[in-house]
């Protein structure tokens, strides 16, 4: 993919967070560590259950000295974690806004697009674009880059070199990379963070301290009980449906989760793919393909 494209992404919400007591409010409930969010560097988290499961994922950006910028899938997710964040809000000096009407988001991807955006190779890297916010993806540097700008000025990415593509063409290549897109993928109440890639994509920091759902995280990384995965699956065949069953022979070996294009993203059982064998989902076969930014467990 060496053309640099941009794509509008119509379905994210903003919601900021201004207020004095901003930083601790989030760092109290979300999985990343705040405290390292500011102008040259945005993150990635995730808010949990009590328990430990996913509720919402989301990136993170400075927008002034005063606000924060939370970018989250939208339309009804959105009012959800904004009622949530509401709850737990109590008698912190926060003020909570959802400003989706005033910001688009967008994807810049494609070999050249962190360049074009003359921003460094680093996952996270952030500067102002524009009366908006520019970053490299804060999960993965090669997903490319994203860009916050008020409404009416998307005219100005095509001022960075960049042809527009679609939605369908972000996805797809987010998939092939293996990254979720919150409840696209991961089951509410129900998905665990480090089964699907969120300490390799700089979505959890275990060193910042107590976080809503922390004890169940760190639980599954030190004593090692991750045994699944979300990885990306290559489709020959018949298009199976989202949810279908993958086998290898007469066991089961994963689920898929979601589908773009021949490419997708399966939940899968490592011992089923470590024992080799061909995967069948339907009449589809199904090949397991695991991105060099994934850290698999020895598997006995």
């Amino acid at each position: 993919m060496s053309e640099t494209l941009y794509t509008p992404l119509p379905n994210r919400a903003v919601i900021r967070v201004s207020g004095a007591d901003r930083i601790d409010f989030l760092q109290g409930l979300v999985s990343n560590n705040v405290e390292k969010i500011s102008a040259e560097h945005s993150g990635y988290g995730a808010l949990l259950t009590p328990q430990g499961k996913f509720l919402f994922d989301f990136f993170m950006y400075q927008q002034d000295d005063n606000s924060l910028l939370i970018d989250c899938e939208g339309g009804e997710r959105a009012e959800n974690l904004f009622k949530k964040l509401r709850m737990y809000k109590l008698r912190a000096k926060v003020e909570l806004t959802n400003i989706s009407a005033e910001y688009d988001v967008f994807a810049v991807f494609g070999d050249n697009a962190v360049a074009s955006l003359a921003l460094p190779q680093q996952a996270g890297a952030t500067a102002p674009f524009g009366n908006g916010i520019k970053t490299v993806d804060p999960r993965l540097a090669a997903m490319g880059a994203r860009v916050l700008v008020p409404h009416g000025e998307e005219p100005a990415l095509a001022g960075i070199g960049a042809s527009q593509s679609t939605p369908d063409a972000y996805h797809a290549l987010r998939v092939r990379l293996g990254l979720p897109n919150g409840s696209e993928e991961l089951e509410v109440d129900k998905a665990i963070l480090l089964e699907n890639g969120f300490e390799e994509l700089n979505g959890v920091d275990f060193k910042k301290g107590c976080y809503m759902g922390q004890e169940l995280t760190a639980r599954t990384k030190y004593r090692g009980l991750v045994r699944k995965r979300l990885l990306p699956i290559e489709i020959d065949g018949p298009t199976p449906e989202i949810g279908s069953v993958i086998m290898n022979e007469d066991r089961e070996a994963g689920t898929i989760k979601s589908i773009h294009g021949t490419a997708g993203l399966a939940m899968i059982r490592l011992e089923r793919i470590a024992d080799g064998g061909a995967l069948q989902a339907g009449d589809a076969t199904i090949t397991v393909n695991v991105p060099d930014w994934v850290q698999l467990p020895a598997t006995e």
